[in-house]
C-alpha cells in the first residue's frame, strides 16, 4: 500500500466528492438494514396473530381478523420495497460521486505522466522501451482507477456495513453474534497471506505486459524491415511465445483469485448455519424471538456479498499498487536538463555560439563523444561540422539545443551559459533538423507548421517554407497536395521527401539559428545543390550549423570544422583547408573519385 500514498493528494483534491460518497453510502446502508428490522417485526405479528387467529376460530371477527392482518403484511412489504428503493437512489448517488472521481484521478494523473514523460531527457527515453512507457500510462493507470473507483467504493460500503450490521446484531443478542462472526477471524488470515501472493504475480504480470507492448510496437515499427527479409513467421511465432509467456503469468494470478469467492461463500453459508442452529436454541430458551433468527439471517446475508467482494478488492487493490509501483518508478525520477531561468523576459536570442573545452561523456553507455571542443559561430555566420561516422558532430548540436548537457565545459549562446538561458526560449529560437527525422501522423500541412508552435497558421508562410525546402513540386503532385495524410512515422513518403519536410518545419518558425544535422543526406547531389540555393536567403543573418559527412553540403559555408574521434583536428574554408592536404582533402578525394 505504501506505493498507493502517492495518489493521497488527488483524494484530497476530489475530497468533496469522496466525502459525499461516504455519507451517500452511510444513507444507504441505513435503509439497508431497516428492511431487516421490518421482516423481524412482521414474523413476530405473524407468530403472534396466528395464536390470535387460532383463539378467533369459529367466531364471526375470524375473517375480520384476517382482513386486517393482510393488510398490515402488505404495509410492511410496501416498507420494505420503499427502503429498497432509497437504497438503490442513495446507491446511484454514491456511483455518481466515488466512480466519477476515479475518473477525475484517472484524467489528472494520466496528464501527469505524460507531462512528466516530455520533460524527461533524452537519456531516459534510450534507457526505457516506448512500450514500457506506453503501458504504464494507460494498463497501469487503468488499474490504478480501479482502487480509485470500485475498490475505495466497496471497501467503504463493507466498513460502514459492518459496523452498522454488527452493532445492530448486538444490540439483539450479543451472543448470537458472537457465533455468527466466529468464521470472520478466519477470512481475515485468508486475506492477508493470500494478498502478497497477488500483489506478487499482478507485478509479474505487468512487467510482461510491458514487454508484451514493446514487442509489438517494434514489430509494426518496424514491418518494412520484417516483410523485406521475410521473418513475419518467425516474428509471429517469437509473439506467440511472449502472449504464452503473459498468460500462464496470468493464469497463475487467476489461480490464487479463485480459491477467494468458495473460501468467502464457505464461510458465509457456515454463519447461516451457525446463526439457524443456535438461533433455534436461543429462541426456543426465550431469549430472542424466532423474528430476531429471520433477521440475523438476513444481516448474514448483507455480508455475504460485501465479504466476498474483499478478495475482489484486495486483488484490485494488490494489481493497484504494483501498477502504481510501476509509475513511481518513472515518476520519482528527476529530469538531467532543467530549466535554468523561469519565466519569459529574457532577451531575444542572436545566435553567438561559443563552445569552450567542452567534453561530453555520454551518461549510459559511457563513450567519450567529445574530448575538449573550443569553437565560436558568430551571430549570422554559416559553419559546417563535417568528419567520419562517430566523430561526434551530432553530439555538438545536441549540446546547442540542451539536450544533454556537457560534461566538462561550457557551451555559450550570446556569451551567456546554455544552462542559464530560459530553456524554452532557447529551444525557440533553435530551427533544429535531426539526422533521423520523425513526421507526425497528420497532414503535411501540420507537419510543416508544427515547428510555429501555435495552434492555427497561416497557409502562405507552410506554402512559402514548402518552396524555400525544395519540396513544394513534389506535395503539388499528390491527389490531396498539403492535406495528404502521413501514415506513422511519414511512412507514406521517400526518405529525400520527409527530409525536405523537417527542413520547412524548421525554417517556417524563422529562427535565429538553424542546425541542419546530416539532414540531406537522402537526396542526391543535384537535388541537393537546388536546396542549398533555395536556403541560402533562408540562411541569411541566420547562425546556421551545418553537420555531414558530404563534402558537397558543406564547401559554401563561411567556415569549415573537420572533426574526428571528438575533436576537432582542422578548421577553415573549403580552398583552405584543401591547400593543407589534410583530414578534409582525403574526404574530398576519396567522395570526388566515388562519385
Amino acid at each position: 500500500m505504501k506505493a498507493l500514498k502517492y495518489l493521497n493528494k488527488y483524494l484530497w483534491k476530489y475530497r468533496l466528492r469522496l466525502g459525499l460518497g461516504v455519507v451517500f453510502i452511510i444513507i444507504s446502508n441505513v435503509f439497508a438494514i431497516i428492511p431487516a428490522q421490518i421482516i423481524r417485526v412482521a414474523f413476530d405479528v405473524v407468530k403472534e396473530s396466528l395464536q390470535q387467529y387460532q383463539m378467533l376460530e369459529g367466531s364471526t371477527f375470524q375473517d375480520e381478523y384476517y382482513t386486517v392482518l393482510g393488510k398490515v403484511l402488505l404495509i410492511f412489504g410496501g416498507g420494505v420495497l420503499l427502503m429498497a428503493l432509497l437504497k438503490g437512489v442513495f446507491l446511484f448517488l454514491t456511483r455518481q460521486t466515488i466512480i466519477i472521481m476515479s475518473r477525475l484521478v484517472e484524467y489528472d494523473l494520466k496528464n501527469e505522466i505524460f507531462s512528466h514523460y516530455q520533460n524527461l531527457s533524452l537519456s531516459f527515453y534510450k534507457r526505457n522501451n516506448t512500450g514500457d512507457l506506453m503501458n504504464r500510462i494507460s494498463e497501469d493507470v487503468s488499474k490504478v482507477r480501479m482502487y480509485l473507483g470500485p475498490a475505495i467504493m466497496y471497501s467503504l460500503n463493507v466498513t460502514f456495513l459492518f459496523i452498522m450490521v454488527i452493532t445492530t446484531m448486538i444490540t439483539v443478542n450479543p451472543k448470537l453474534t458472537l457465533y455468527v462472526l466466529a468464521p470472520l477471524p478466519v477470512l481475515s488470515v485468508s486475506i492477508y497471506y493470500v494478498s502478497a501472493i497477488i500483489n506478487t504475480r499482478s507485478e509479474r504480470v505487468q512487467r510482461q505486459l510491458s514487454n508484451l507492448s514493446t514487442f509489438v510496437q517494434e514489430a509494426f515499427s518496424g514491418i518494412r524491415v520484417l516483410k523485406s527479409y521475410g521473418r513475419v513467421s518467425d516474428y509471429t511465432q517469437n509473439f506467440k511465445k511472449e502472449t504464452d509467456f503473459y498468460k500462464n503469468k496470468n493464469l497463475e494470478l487467476v489461480r490464487v483469485n479463485a480459491l477467494f469467492q468458495p473460501l468467502m461463500i464457505l464461510l458465509i453459508g457456515l454463519s447461516t448455519i451457525i446463526t439457524i442452529y443456535i438461533g433455534g436454541e436461543l429462541a426456543m430458551a426465550g431469549e430472542i424471538t424466532t423474528g430476531n433468527i429471520a433477521e440475523f439471517v438476513i444481516y448474514v446475508n448483507m455480508l455475504t456479498w460485501p465479504v466476498a467482494a474483499l478478495g475482489w478488492v484486495t486483488a484490485i487493490t494488490q494489481r493497484a499498487a504494483a501498477s502504481q509501483h510501476r509509475i513511481n518508478e518513472f515518476l520519482q525520477i528527476t529530469p538531467d536538463i532543467r530549466n535554468g531561468v523561469i519565466g519569459s523576459d529574457q532577451k531575444e536570442i542572436k545566435g553567438d555560439i561559443r563552445f569552450e573545452d567542452v567534453r561530453f561523456v555520454y551518461p549510459d553507455s559511457g563513450i567519450r563523444a567529445l574530448k575538449g571542443v573550443s569553437f565560436e559561430i558568430k551571430a549570422g555566420e554559416s559553419v559546417a561540422l563535417i568528419g567520419k561516422t562517430g566523430s561526434g558532430k551530432s553530439t555538438v548540436a545536441d549540446l546547442v539545443g540542451r539536450l544533454f548537457d556537457a560534461s566538462e565545459g561550457r557551451v555559450l549562446v550570446d556569451g551567456k551559459d546554455v544552462r542559464k538561458h530560459n530553456l524554452y526560449s532557447l529551444r525557440r529560437a533553435i530551427g533544429y533538423v535531426p539526422q533521423d527525422v520523425f513526421l507526425f501522423s497528420d497532414s503535411i500541412a501540420e507537419n510543416i507548421a508544427f515547428g510555429l508552435n501555435e495552434v492555427a497558421f497561416d497557409d502562405a508562410r507552410v506554402l512559402q517554407a514548402a518552396k524555400d525546402a525544395n519540396v513544394y513540386h513534389n506535395i503539388a503532385e499528390f491527389p490531396e497536395k498539403f492535406d495528404t495524410e502521413l501514415g506513422e512515422r511519414g511512412i507514406t513518403l521517400s526518405g529525400g521527401q520527409k527530409q525536405r519536410i523537417s527542413i520547412a518545419r524548421a525554417i517556417i518558425k524563422e529562427p535565429r539559428i538553424l542546425i541542419f544535422d546530416d539532414s540531406l543526406s537522402a537526396v542526391d547531389t543535384q537535388t541537393e545543390d537546388l536546396i542549398l540555393k533555395k536556403l541560402k536567403s533562408v540562411m541569411k543573418n541566420k547562425t546556421t550549423l551545418i553537420i555531414s559527412h558530404r563534402v558537397s553540403t558543406v564547401k559554401k559555408c563561411d567556415r569549415i570544422l573537420v572533426m574526428d574521434e571528438g575533436q576537432i583536428v582542422e578548421q577553415g574554408s573549403h580552398e583552405e583547408l584543401l591547400r593543407k592536404h589534410g583530414v578534409y582533402s582525403q574526404l574530398y578525394n576519396q567522395q570526388l573519385v566515388s562519385a
